[in-house]
């Protein structure tokens, strides 16, 4: 499989740069524990990001690498489930879409909020409604992953079936959150590798001492495996795939959290670095779909039957 980057991608994620630049960084003297931007989402989805599925000279890689680049940023955006999964269910129900387990009610989920679309996937199919307030009950300081996180109140008595099967909406799910790590784990280590390079000890850079450089390469191994891995799963659609992307995404996210945090000593257990915008996402997504445990089972399910 041919996953270079043509010129239309290039183009594409050029334009993303662009448009992002502004929040490429953290506003000054923000030590918010999660950022969010209306304006930014709305600009990327009237800009097109979220539907490049549908564009048939982009398609699914496409997409997968437009949810890397948006998870790149400090600010967290519903990129994954409006990329990958809304194009194949229905790409007329409202944002945020909302993605739930039918037998895993009671956990906390990613951006819900009155008027969001909420996915059911399980064993009763593929149904979907739209939340109001009487399905969604604030969170607070309960979790605390970086995330806008709210619980669900409870299911509505009539909701949407949706004519897709269960198996490719879950292997679109899994390649949606493999892609946004790869993107989290990208943004971590680009933020260490700032603070470490400027940070002087002894007299110099950080960055100078072996150790530190040895297992910063070694994290950005693992992330370029996590990325490539999330492109493959998009370009063949196969669920095997999409288990392997996050069950990689899921077990370097749990490696290499306790580096980056180390690596900025007392800093790492701060709000003043921004480092918890991409660590803590990391720690919600590593608890996707049941975590790296389901994703070898599903792994292992697709593989060998």
């Amino acid at each position: 499989m041919d996953l270079s980057i043509n010129e239309d991608q290039t183009q594409v994620l050029d334009a993303i740069d662009g448009l992002t630049r502004p929040y490429a960084s953290v506003p000054v003297h923000d030590v918010a524990f999660a950022l969010t931007s209306d304006e930014l989402d709305a600009e990327i989805a009237m800009s097109g990001f979220y539907d490049v599925l549908a564009i048939e000279e982009l398609g699914a890689v496409t997409a997968a690498m437009v949810v890397e680049k948006l998870g790149r940023l400090p600010f967290a955006l519903e990129a994954g489930a409006s990329s990958l999964v809304r194009p194949l269910v229905d790409a007329e129900l409202p944002r945020p879409w909302c993605l739930v387990e039918e037998g895993n009610l009671d956990a906390p989920v990613r951006f819900l909020k009155p008027g969001a679309t909420v996915l059911v996937v399980g064993a009763s199919g593929v149904r979907s409604f739209t939340a109001t307030a009487e399905h969604v009950r604030d969170a607070g300081d309960e979790v605390l992953f970086a995330y806008p996180m709210a619980y669900l109140a409870g299911l509505p008595d009539g909701m949407t079936s949706h004519d897709v099967p269960v198996a490719t909406v879950l292997a679109a799910w899994r390649t949606a959150a493999a892609a946004e790590a790869a993107g989290l784990l990208a943004g971590a280590l680009a933020s260490v590798v700032t603070y470490v390079s400027e940070r002087k000890q002894f007299g110099r850079p950080l960055a100078t001492f072996q150790a530190l450089r040895h297992r910063l390469a070694e994290a950005q191994v693992l992330v370029n495996g996590v990325y490539w891995l999330a492109l493959k799963a998009a370009g063949t659609g196969d669920a095997g795939d999409a288990a392997m992307a996050l069950l990689h995404a899921q077990d370097a996210a749990k490696r290499v959290n306790y580096d980056f945090h180390q690596m900025l000593g007392a800093m790492g257990m701060t709000l003043e670095h921004p480092l918890h915008l991409w660590t803590y996402r990391l720690k919600a997504l590593s608890a996707e779909l049941g975590g790296r445990g389901e994703q070898g089972l599903a792994a292992a399910a697709a593989l060998w039957g």
